[in-house]
């Protein structure tokens, strides 16, 4: 009976002993080497037929570098580079290669299928043009003389080149670099009324522009009010003839009556 179960428990151990083990625990990078960074050159935004590097770093020297686009299970670019950096070329670009990519790092002692956690996504743009941005005023349109008032040109992308225009100026008004996919422009309150319009661009060549904003007015407090004061003087005007002609006609009525013959009265 005691070689009987012995026998059992040796025929179950090896089943035992495998699920304790993962297999996934043989696939996972040490958690000592964190995700890689990956970067554009000359810029995430280019026109079609352009040359852009993709530069993949290590946070420490790795063995291999693999790219990697959104939608795709296989690496798209593979690199051996016993180094920290690596670069994918993609020449003259076309429309169809943007989109979102990353890239990823792995190491001898990993085995050949590992990698380690991808760097964040880069979204590459190739494009003729930029879509349109808005220009608001605020906190409003209307500002005293005293007052400001600030003009945001907002575009579809961070990390761009914003340029304010005045409509009857030629040369550019104010110019602003933003991380953020805005700029704001403030404006003194007795300069700050006219008609505005913006445009936005990649900070680096070749660029990428938009088409100009909507056109913008923005219009001073005292000639707002001064037009309110002249249209509600109007309507006094108007409202004032109308009794003046009311009191005429009721005058004339009433001296047509006692001049009438005595034999033609009621």
């Amino acid at each position: 009976m005691a070689l009987v179960l012995i026998l059992q428990l040796l025929t179950l151990w090896p089943v035992c002993h495998t699920d304790s083990t993962p297999s996934v625990a043989i696939i996972v990078p040490p958690a000592s080497y964190p995700k890689p960074w990956l970067g554009a050159r000359p810029a995430t935004v280019v026109t079609p037929g352009v040359n852009v590097t993709l530069r993949c770093w290590a946070p420490q020297p790795a063995w291999r570098f693999a790219l990697f686009k959104s939608g795709e299970t296989d690496p798209l670019l593979l690199r051996d580079v016993s180094s920290e950096l690596a670069e994918f070329f993609l020449e003259e670009v076309t429309p169809a290669q943007g989109g979102s990519y990353h890239c990823c790092y792995g190491r001898p002692d990993w085995g050949p299928s590992v990698w380690s956690q991808p760097s964040d996504a880069l979204e590459l743009l190739v494009t003729e043009e930029l879509p349109r941005p808005s220009l608001v005023a605020l906190p409003g349109s209307v500002v005293a003389p005293g007052g400001r008032v600030t003009l945001r040109c907002a575009g579809a992308l961070r990390n761009m080149s914003f340029v304010l225009y005045r409509v009857g100026v030629a040369a550019p008004l104010q110019y602003r670099d933003s991380a953020q996919p805005w700029a704001d422009f403030p404006l003194l309150g007795a300069r700050a009324p006219g008609t505005y319009s913006c445009y936005y661009h990649t900070p680096s060549a070749p660029y990428v522009l938009s088409q100009r904003s909507p056109v913008l007015t923005v219009r001073s407090e005292d000639s707002s009010s001064s037009d309110y004061t002249r249209e509600n003087l109007v309507r006094l005007g108007l409202a004032g003839l109308v009794l003046i002609s009311l009191g005429a006609l009721v005058t004339f009525d009433c001296r047509s009556q006692n001049h009438a013959p005595a034999g033609v009265r009621p």
